[in-house]
């Protein structure tokens, strides 16, 4: 059995934040909490650092120069370590519209990857795959390239390449013809449904939850916005009671008060953090090649030619720390970073919050910055 206590910890607790505490880990388990005796094994000062449940990133397409559709196992792993490094534990890798072909490889990645030992390799965990925008809206197409949109068919469907385990989550536009049954058969399979890049009016959505949709993918981003005597999507998902939202916390896509006035609208425990990365995130600023397009970033922005956004270039920290500046205390924004996206992919009686039996997927912050992450009870990143 191997033993790790971190000691000399500010703990980030379900609904609460509190004094200094130590926290046993044997193995990958959280063992005990609070005035721990005895030193044996590995033991890590946290110097007072906030010790927080490790963020799930829920919708990434990659970072330091590794994009999910394209780069392989390798880039999975260098996305990854990145990751680890700004206190992610777990991630969705997300797949954008392309073709079968390159579908295939990014899944076959994805499944050898889960099969290793994350905390081994220093990465994140990779909990499963997120399809956006295959079945889309091509007026709300945002970034994604349309060519590669298809029409649902149970064959279409068939052809779409998954891991033998881990989540499924699926973004799509409940509008498109065959929208709603194919929501109903993706529940049924056991997929996490989620509406994005859509017009779709509030009366085909009260259908598509009705057929057991019950989140929207980066809530106000393409999708059809409030109007005071339209609904929209957005407005509907503000208005639905049983419905959560995700949103791209960078500051950009979403106004910084829009989002928190938004946050508290919905309440705190229907709302989930995201990055939206693309495999410029980590790079600094200039011009990437990201999905056949020239991105420039500048100032945290990216944009195509155009001037569209496309994707966003931070990490769940940056997420975590813009909705702590406005206002939100550590257990919110926490919750928001870790055990409603955890709940939203039906693990978080696993992991996600800090808790005796919960699986030891830990981050330490201080002063905005990641200091240490532990993954299945193992240090991967230790910068105190």
């Amino acid at each position: 059995m191997t033993t790790l206590t971190l000691t000399n910890a500010g703990l980030v607790l379900p609904s609460t934040s509190g004094g200094r505490a130590s926290v046993r880990i044997e193995d990958s388990v959280i063992t005990a909490i609070g005035g721990i005796v005895g030193n044996d094994g590995e033991v890590v000062d946290l110097e007072g650092s906030l010790l927080l449940p490790g963020f799930i990133d829920i919708h990434c397409h990659g970072a330091a120069g590794a994009d999910v559709n394209e780069d392989g196992l390798d880039g999975l792993i260098e996305a990854g370590r990145h990751l680890a490094r700004n206190g992610v534990t777990s991630w969705v890798p997300t797949l954008v519209p392309d073709s079968k072909e390159n579908y295939l490889k990014a899944v076959e990645a994805i499944e050898e990857l889960m099969r290793e030992d994350p905390a081994e390799l220093g990465a994140a965990r990779v909990l499963g795959v997120h399809y956006e925008g295959v079945f889309a809206n091509e007026n709300r197409c945002g970034a994604l390239r349309t060519e590669y949109f298809l029409k649902y068919s149970e064959e279409a469907l068939a052809d779409l390449p998954l891991p033998s385990k881990g989540v499924k989550l699926m973004t799509l536009a409940p509008e498109v013809e065959g929208g709603i049954d194919l929501i109903k058969e993706l529940v049924s399979a056991g997929w996490v449904v989620s509406a994005g890049h859509t017009s779709a009016t509030a009366e085909v959505l009260d259908e598509a939850f009705a057929a057991g949709l019950r989140h929207l993918t980066h809530f106000f981003n393409a999708m059809d916005g409030i109007h005071h005597r339209t609904l929209g999507a957005a407005g509907w998902g503000l208005a639905k009671e049983g419905v959560s939202f995700d949103i791209i916390a960078d500051g950009h896509h979403v106004h910084p008060s829009l989002l928190a006035a938004v946050t508290r609208a919905r309440g705190i425990d229907n709302v989930v953090l995201i990055s939206d990365s693309i495999s410029a995130a980590g790079l600094g600023e200039g011009e990437f090649a990201v999905w056949g397009k020239k991105i420039t970033v500048s100032e945290g922005i990216a944009t195509d030619a155009l001037g569209t956004i496309s994707g966003s270039v931070i990490s769940m920290r940056d997420a975590f720390n813009l909705m702590f500046r406005k206002g939100f205390s550590f257990d919110e924004a926490s919750a928001m970073a870790s055990l409603n996206p955890a709940g939203l992919l039906g693990i978080d009686r696993e992991t996600s919050s800090l808790e005796v039996n919960k699986t030891a997927d830990l981050a330490a912050w201080r002063e905005g910055e990641v200091v240490l992450t532990v993954i299945g009870g193992k240090v991967v990143h230790n910068a105190l």
